[in-house]
């Protein structure tokens, strides 16, 4: 089973379904079909299902024994896709960028080059003794980031 086909037949089920992307597809050796997907709506079970169809009903398990699995990115699984970061707007993400750069921060803004993470921090007064709450703010390019996810608080 070629892994080509499996992804032409992923992208045909995504052009129905613009609102789904494709997070990872493995193909082991056993021709278990592993497919992680995401949206911008997030993703349920239908729509773990709507992919399963798109990919099963096109291949012949008379031609190839396959097992296929369709789930979707986990709640706190790595950001691997601009359109995963979009949809996590206004929530906190632990970052790490290049060079040695670790930042947690509220996701505020997001554009074709970087992304924007705002946090308050404790910081010495100017004049006199004690500390103040700073906000601070900063930009990061997509290409820096070696590690983003979701940071989930209650």
């Amino acid at each position: 089973m070629s892994e080509n086909t499996v992804k032409t037949l992923i992208e045909n089920g995504l052009e129905e379904r613009s609102d789904l992307f494709l997070i990872d597809l493995k193909i082991g050796a056993d021709n278990k079909i592993s497919v992680v997907i995401d949206g911008d709506n997030g993703v349920t079970v239908e729509d773990c299902m709507f992919m399963s169809r798109a990919i099963e009903h096109h291949l012949d398990r008379e031609e190839d024994d396959f097992s296929l699995d369709v789930a979707s990115a986990g709640a706190t699984s790595l950001l691997v896709n601009k359109r995963q970061y979009k949809k996590n707007i206004g929530r906190i993400l632990d970052v790490k960028a290049k060079p040695d750069v670790m930042l947690e921060g509220v996701l505020t803004d997001v554009s074709d080059d970087e992304v924007t993470l705002e946090w308050k921090t404790k910081e010495p007064k100017p004049v006199g003794k004690g500390k103040i709450l700073v906000n601070k703010q900063a930009k990061i390019k997509y290409d820096d980031i070696l590690e983003a996810k979701v940071i989930i608080k209650f």
